[in-house]
């Protein structure tokens, strides 16, 4: 009897056509960028547009101050006798005359740099994140001051790292606290802003600036010294960066930026780094956006052959000192009786700490402050840990003195009323 083999059947399954109209979503935004929020300033800055307003959110520089027939000079001379350089792709590094002449700069205040020791960034707030790609994977602790710049914490943030406030009191970081908690959490580095502090334009002491570096050489630590505002001194001496101290030398990133010096919208920035974490910084620059624009840093290089930059600082702090003075005088007639406030020696910005047994909230009165239109940022974000919602920070550079009087006044009538 012969069998015919059977052929197995395979189970058919019907697919349900999906309408014709029906799409489906693209995938979810990386966790990292979903995490992290916006900039509190900006989103003021946007409700705060109006001319009317008077407006110490900001942390712009007065535009009338910037050198503008300087810096056009440069630019037109760059363009006339240089243009297909000027105009073309450059190198990582950054061009050498600007990293020649910043090595001079820098050498001139007590640090020892040779152009090879710098990388030209696109402003100092790429340095920010090419040093949390070239150090940080998720999970990684930083060590930031409390209260501390905002943008700093959006770069650590997307970063992935865990970012944990270091207590200060009114001369900054507390070094006794800084060692106990790079021995309890083991970071990888501290975040700082020693000179002119955003937000609180406070400046640390030489003293503890030498107790930080002995943390760091003991405890192995890289600290990152952003000195956006250190030119910008009306009074008092200068204080030697951190880098220069006995044991941070081989571990201290130095920030600088021409922004509050020159202009912000150059974007021109550099890290002074020690080699191996520079080669790193370089790679990751590379992929970001290859190099600095090349004008713009020509540019520069050719305005600090020409002209005398500190001579124009030195006019640019003189008008930000009577500013400063301008609100110093006007605070206690605008701030509720019992609130405290910094007396910064240069810099930009002024904090203010309004009475906490009075229950203020800063940012609940941001409101009624934009009625009478002024505006101000409230304390709370700069934090990374257990902020203080009585706290505010002032710009006191961008406008007048008397545009000043008058902001406070009207400030005063929002807390006050």
């Amino acid at each position: 009897m012969t069998t015919t083999p059977t052929t197995p059947t395979t189970p058919t399954t019907t697919a349900t056509a999906a309408p014709a109209s029906a799409t489906t979503p693209p995938p979810a935004l990386a966790a990292r960028v979903a995490g992290t929020g916006g900039s509190p300033i900006r989103a003021i800055l946007a409700v705060t547009a109006r001319p009317e307003v008077i407006n110490f959110a900001g942390g712009l520089p007065a535009p009338e101050l910037f050198d503008t027939e300087g810096i056009a000079a440069a630019f037109a001379e760059v363009l006339a006798t240089e243009p297909e350089r000027a105009l073309q792709y450059s190198t990582t590094e950054g061009e050498p005359a600007l990293r020649e002449a910043l090595a001079a700069r820098t050498t001139a205040r007590a640090l020892p740099t040779g152009a090879d020791d710098l990388l030209i960034t696109t402003g100092s707030q790429q340095a920010l994140s090419l040093l949390a790609t070239a150090l940080l994977a998720p999970g990684d602790t930083v060590l930031v001051e409390n209260p501390c710049y905002l943008a700093a914490l959006q770069a650590f943030g997307l970063a992935g790292a865990r970012v944990v406030g270091v207590p200060c009191d009114d001369d900054g970081i507390d070094p006794d606290a800084l060692d106990a908690l790079v021995a309890e959490h083991r970071p990888k580095l501290l975040y700082t802003v020693p000179t002119f502090q955003n937000p609180t334009g406070r400046t640390l002491p030489a003293e503890r600036r030498a107790a930080v570096a002995r943390v760091a050489a003991r405890r192995g630590l890289w600290i990152v010294e952003d000195d956006p505002y250190g030119e910008l001194r009306f009074e008092g001496g200068r204080v030697p960066w951190i880098a220069t101290y006995e044991g941070a030398r081989d571990r201290t990133v130095l920030l600088g930026s021409f922004s509050k010096v020159m202009a912000p919208g150059l974007r021109l920035g550099w890290l002074r780094v020690p080699q191996e974490l520079r080669r790193a910084c370089v790679v990751a620059k590379q992929a970001a956006d290859l190099h600095t624009p090349t004008v713009n840093q020509l540019a520069a290089a050719r305005y600090l052959s020409t002209y005398d930059l500190d001579a124009h600082v030195t006019k640019v702090a003189a008008v930000y000192a009577e500013r400063r003075d301008a609100m110093l005088a006007a605070l206690p007639a605008a701030l509720p009786e019992g609130s405290t406030w910094t007396r910064p020696e240069g810099g930009m910005f002024l904090w203010a700490t309004l009475p906490h047994g009075a229950g203020h909230d800063s940012t609940a009165l941001l409101s009624k402050a934009v009625e009478e239109e002024v505006a101000y940022v409230p304390g709370a974000p700069f934090y990374a840990t257990d902020p203080d919602p009585a706290t505010l920070r002032l710009c006191f550079v961008t406008q007048t003195p008397e545009e000043i009087t008058e902001g406070l006044a009207r400030l005063g009538r929002a807390l006050n009323g």
